[in-house]
């Protein structure tokens, strides 16, 4: 199975970084997918201020009450390094950049310490390749 596949898989929770209460924005429709998908989703943008999906949004993933299994980024390539290094602190196990989203210097800061990386792929593109009965997702959205 393909490496961005075996994390979704096994993922339980996921950070959505870069998420828009605009329901136009991918950043709003991938986050809704996953809560549906069974996912524990948090949410973090610290230019968003009220809750979204009735989930409360975070300033950065150092703020998030546990450590990820997976940040999702969806902010510009330039924007990457200090979600990273966010993740990194907070002991998430993977980053996951969005399509068209690459930032090889960060991926290899990310990889260094032990994180697993994802670039330029749709985490709801890839969820919908495990079919019906690989899916994992198991908690549902977090209750704030």
């Amino acid at each position: 199975m393909e490496h961005a596949l075996e994390l979704l898989r096994d993922a339980q929770t996921i950070a959505v970084v870069g998420i828009s209460s605009n329901p136009d924005r991918p950043s709003h429709e991938v986050a809704r997918y996953l809560i549906d998908a069974g996912y524990t989703v948090y949410l973090v943008n610290p230019m968003e201020e009220q809750d979204i999906f009735g989930l409360p949004v975070y300033d950065s993933v150092r703020d998030l009450p546990e450590a990820v299994d997976i940040v999702d980024i969806f902010r510009r390539p330039g924007d990457v390094p200090p979600i990273v290094a966010d993740a990194i602190a907070s002991r998430a196990r993977a980053v996951w950049m969005q399509l068209g989203i690459v930032n090889e210097a960060a991926a290899a800061e990310a990889r260094a310490a032990g994180l697993d990386v994802v670039m330029d792929k749709c985490t709801k593109i890839e969820h919908a390749k495990l079919g019906p009965d690989g899916a994992r997702g198991a908690h549902g959205a977090r209750d704030a």
